[in-house]
């Protein structure tokens, strides 16, 4: 039984600010989604996500996130930001997929899962098979129009064994990532997750500011992330009994803390 657990990537999604992206790459996101799709309350422009995206630094991966868009545009995107991984969230088809992208860019395409128990109706093997050659399945929430609206899904109803790298996403926060990543991790061949809503600025109503990050949730979610690999390697080690190592302990207790004022 191997001691080191797989360490879960971590996309930061609908970033429109420099100081968003500067405070998600210290944090220690390993991606950074731009949302590429006018209606959407977090879009930017293509010449906006190329001037974001040369502030990140290597190895730390730009995402483009694209609804129904045509082949063309797809294209001349990635020929502006060429190290981007494109996020398909619409309605295409396999065959649009590997168009827009010609075979050499990486994409992910989103599986819009049922809220409630409705769940469990929906295919993702199948799907997975279908969408063979995306680099990952990302799996959202179905609401109306397109993204998770900050809703969380079952997790508990998705099929124990999907031949597919997996994301998550859809209404995580730093107080339910944790429990996300224990629930999901062991369902596909890896797990990432992708956040957005979760770590945004509170308005004066209490509600998300879409696209306005706040640093110090953006640093609660990855710890929580990070807690949730400790809780991992520590069964594995310890084989299946429930304590926690004081450096686990720790970590959790830091994404379990209250945000700042």
């Amino acid at each position: 039984m191997s001691l080191i657990a797989p360490r879960t990537r971590i996309k930061i999604c609908g970033l429109t600010r420099e100081q968003d992206v500067d405070a998600a790459v210290e944090a220690g996101a390993d991606a950074i989604g731009f949302v590429l799709y006018a209606p959407s309350p977090r879009a930017v422009t293509l010449e906006r996500a190329a001037q974001l995206a040369r502030r990140l630094p290597p190895f730390i991966t730009p995402v483009l996130l694209f609804v129904n868009e045509t082949a063309s545009n797809v294209i001349a995107a990635c020929a502006r930001i060429p190290n981007a991984c494109v996020q398909f969230h619409g309605d295409e088809s396999p065959e649009d997929c590997d168009a827009s992208t010609r075979g050499v860019q990486p994409w992910m395409r989103a599986a819009r899962i049922p809220l409630g128990d409705d769940a469990a109706r929906f295919d993702l093997v199948e799907y997975a098979q279908r969408y063979s050659t995306a680099q990952a399945i990302l799996l959202d929430a179905h609401v109306d129009g397109y993204g998770g609206g900050g809703k969380a899904f079952n997790w508990s109803l998705l099929p124990t064994s999907v031949a597919s790298h997996l994301v998550l996403s859809g209404g995580l926060t730093p107080a339910n990532v944790t429990d996300g990543i224990l629930q999901v991790r062991p369902r596909g061949l890896s797990l990432a997750v992708d956040v957005s809503s979760g770590v945004e600025a509170d308005g004066p109503d209490g509600k998300p500011l879409k696209g306005i990050k706040d640093a110090h949730k953006i640093h609660r979610f990855i710890a929580a992330v990070r807690a949730a690999d400790a809780q991992i390697l520590q069964t594995s080690t310890c084989l299946n009994t429930n304590t926690l190592t004081p450096s686990a302990t720790s970590v959790a207790s830091v994404a379990a803390s209250p945000a700042k004022p």
